[in-house]
């Protein structure tokens, strides 16, 4: 089990829809790298430069947009996760 420290959210990227709304298959080629992550783990929090405690946001299950490139990419098990820091996670999705 990876567990994130400090102010580190553990993600893995939801999967690129394989149809359009319209019922048209996509081509693995033709799809768009996803930007929608789901929240795997969450840290503890932790302090920021000036010793202020960083309140963690977001929570596990929690869907999530990151910067495009941000993060660690780390291979666990098989499956493919990005560890980011909480500051990197640029909206929740609803």
């Amino acid at each position: 089990m990876i567990k994130p420290l400090n102010d580190r959210v553990l993600i893995k990227m939801v999967e690129a829809e394989e149809t359009t709304k319209s019922g048209i298959i996509l081509s693995s080629g033709s799809q768009e790298k996803p930007q929608i992550a789901e929240v795997v783990a969450v840290g503890p929090g932790g302090l920021d430069e000036n010793g202020k405690k960083i309140e963690m946001q977001v929570k596990k299950g929690d869907k999530v947009i990151t910067s495009k490139y941000s993060g660690t990419e780390v291979k666990y098990e098989g499956t493919e996760y990005i560890i980011v820091r909480q500051s990197d996670i640029l909206a929740t999705v609803e």
